[in-house]
C-alpha cells in the first residue's frame, strides 16, 4: 500500500508504473457487520450510533470482473446513505448484498460477505482493470458516480436508472469507496477535476448528479431560466449543490436552512432569498400523526414576501415526510414537486385536493443516469459548480464522520481521506483553482489563509 501512495503522490508516475504495482491482498474498509445487524433494535433512529456500528477493518482484495476497475482510493465522503446503512434502517443492507449474489451478472457473487464496505463516492486512481475496459488504464485519476449498472435489459437503455438490474454502489453492492481500494465497474469512472484535491474531488459524484437530474434534467424538473425554486436543507450536502445549480441555471433559489450559520453559507453561494427555519420556528406537525395546514400556508405566505407574489415553479424535496405535505401545498398552480431520499422518514402524508385541483406534479427521483452524472461532473472541472467539503476526517474516523451527518451537524459535505497522507493533494491545475479558490474554500473559510500559504509553497 506505500507503493501505492507513494506512486500517487509523485509527479514522475506514469501508467506503466501504476500497472506494475504490486495489488495488496488486503486493504482498510469502513464496513458494518451482518451479525450486528440487530444491535439498534428497538432504538429510535435519533438514539442510533453509526459510530458505534461503522468499523475499519481489513477485507480480502477482489479481482475485477469483466467490466470492472480496481481503484487506488484516495479519499471518499459521507452521504445519507452510509447513514442509513450504519444504522440499519429501514433495513439492513445485506439483503440487497444476498439479493445481488443469486443475480446472473458475473463476479456477483462476491458481494455477499458477512462485511459490507461502505461508500458511494471516491477520487482515486485506476490500479486494474477487467476483461473488456478499454477507456480507462491504470494511472488514470478519477472520480465514480455510484449507478452500478450492467445494462442488459432494454428497459434501461433510454435512462439506465429504470434499469431493473441498476444498483447504488456502497449501498446496494459490497466493496464501496470508504476505502482504501474500492471496486467499481468502467461506466461508473468519470475524469478527476485538475483543479481539485482528492478530498474536494470525492465530495460531490453522488450529491450533485442526484441534484442535476432532480433539477435540470428532463428526466425530473427541467428548471428554466427564471423559475423560482424552493430548496430545503439549503446549506445540506444535497441541498448546497441544488442552490448552486438554480443559480447557475439563471433561476431563483429560495434556500431554507436551520441556524444563521448556514444562512450566511448560502447568501455567500449568491442566493438572496433565505428562510431561517429555526428563527421562524416551523413546525408542521402538531404532534406524530397530526399535520398543521396552518404552518405550510405561514411558509406559502413566507415565500410570497421573498419573491414578489411568486410560488415556487419547483420544489425541490429531500427531507420527505416531516416537510412533503407542506412542498405540495407552497408549489405552484401547475409547478412540481421533485423528490428523492426522505431523510425524515419515507412514509409521506399530503393533502391531495392541494396536488389534483391545482394540477401539479410530484416526480421522483432517483441518483442519475451516466450522461447526467457526467454532465454534472463536467460543471464541476470547468469550476461552474464547486465542492461544498465543509470539514475532513480520517477513514479511522469514519464512524464519527456518519454520526456527525446523521445528527445534522454538518454543513456542505463531510470528506473522509482514504490512501492519501493528509489534505491539500492531488491538485493538476492550479491556475484554474486559483480563479475559483474563493468558491473552492466557501464551505471552509478557515481554509483560504492554509490554501494561500500551501499554494505559494507548491509554486515554489
Amino acid at each position: 500500500m506505500r507503493e501505492i501512495v507513494s506512486a500517487a503522490l509523485s509527479e514522475d508516475a506514469v501508467g506503466a508504473d501504476f500497472a506494475a504495482l504490486p495489488v495488496p491482498e488486503s486493504y482498510r474498509g469502513a464496513v458494518v457487520l451482518r451479525d450486528e445487524s440487530e444491535m439498534f433494535q428497538g432504538m429510535a433512529t435519533a438514539d442510533k450510533e453509526p459510530a458505534k456500528s461503522l468499523r475499519v477493518r481489513e477485507v480480502p482484495t477482489p479481482e475485477p470482473a469483466p467490466g470492472e476497475a480496481l481503484i487506488a482510493v484516495m479519499a471518499s465522503s459521507i452521504n445519507y446513505n452510509t447513514v442509513w446503512t450504519s444504522i440499519f434502517e429501514p433495513m439492513p443492507t445485506f439483503g440487497f448484498l444476498q439479493r445481488y449474489a443469486r443475480s446472473h451478472e458475473p463476479g456477483a457473487e462476491r458481494h455477499d460477505q458477512p462485511y459490507h464496505v461502505v461508500g458511494s463516492d471516491l477520487a482515486g486512481i485506476v490500479l486494474r482493470t477487467g476483461p473488456g475496459v478499454h477507456r480507462w488504464k491504470p494511472g488514470d485519476r478519477v472520480v465514480a458516480h455510484c449507478l452500478s449498472v450492467d445494462l442488459q435489459s432494454p428497459d434501461g437503455h433510454d435512462d439506465t436508472m429504470l434499469d431493473p438490474e441498476q444498483r447504488i454502489w456502497g449501498f446496494e453492492t459490497n466493496f464501496g469507496g470508504l476505502a482504501e481500494l474500492s471496486l467499481v465497474k468502467a461506466n461508473q469512472l468519470m475524469p478527476m477535476p485538475k483543479h481539485l484535491t482528492w478530498e474536494e474531488a470525492a465530495a460531490s459524484g453522488l450529491v450533485n448528479s442526484t441534484a442535476y437530474r432532480q433539477l435540470v434534467s428532463r428526466n425530473g424538473a427541467q428548471m428554466k431560466q427564471g423559475d423560482v425554486v424552493l430548496v430545503w436543507g439549503a446549506a445540506g450536502g444535497l441541498g448546497s449543490y441544488a442552490t448552486q445549480l438554480a443559480l447557475n441555471g439563471g433561476a431563483t433559489p429560495v434556500c431554507v436552512v436551520s441556524g444563521e450559520r448556514k444562512a450566511q453559507l448560502v447568501r455567500s453561494l449568491g442566493a438572496e432569498l433565505v428562510i431561517d427555519r429555526a428563527k421562524e420556528g416551523y413546525r408542521f406537525w402538531k404532534d406524530e400523526s397530526t399535520s398543521d395546514p396552518r404552518e405550510w400556508k405561514r411558509l406559502g405566505s413566507h415565500i410570497r414576501e421573498l419573491t414578489g407574489g411568486e410560488d415556487p415553479d419547483i420544489v425541490f424535496e429531500h427531507p420527505g415526510r416531516e416537510t412533503f405535505a407542506a412542498s405540495v401545498y407552497v408549489a405552484r398552480r401547475g409547478g412540481t414537486v421533485v423528490t428523492c431520499a426522505s431523510t425524515s422518514g419515507f412514509r409521506h402524508e399530503y393533502d391531495n385536493r392541494y396536488l389534483w385541483m391545482s394540477l401539479k406534479r410530484i416526480v421522483g427521483s432517483h441518483f442519475a443516469n451516466y450522461r447526467e452524472a457526467w454532465a454534472a461532473n463536467r460543471l464541476i472541472g470547468r469550476g461552474m459548480i464547486h465542492p461544498t467539503l465543509s470539514t475532513v476526517y480520517p477513514l479511522s474516523d469514519v464512524g464519527i464522520a456518519t454520526q456527525a451527518v446523521h445528527r445534522n451537524q454538518h454543513a456542505g459535505k463531510v470528506g473522509v481521506l482514504g490512501l492519501a497522507p493528509a489534505e491539500g493533494l492531488g491538485i493538476q491545475d492550479e491556475a484554474l483553482r486559483a480563479r475559483h479558490l474563493a468558491g473552492i474554500n466557501r464551505f471552509r473559510p478557515a481554509a483560504t489563509a492554509v490554501e494561500s500559504a500551501a499554494s505559494g509553497a507548491r509554486r515554489a
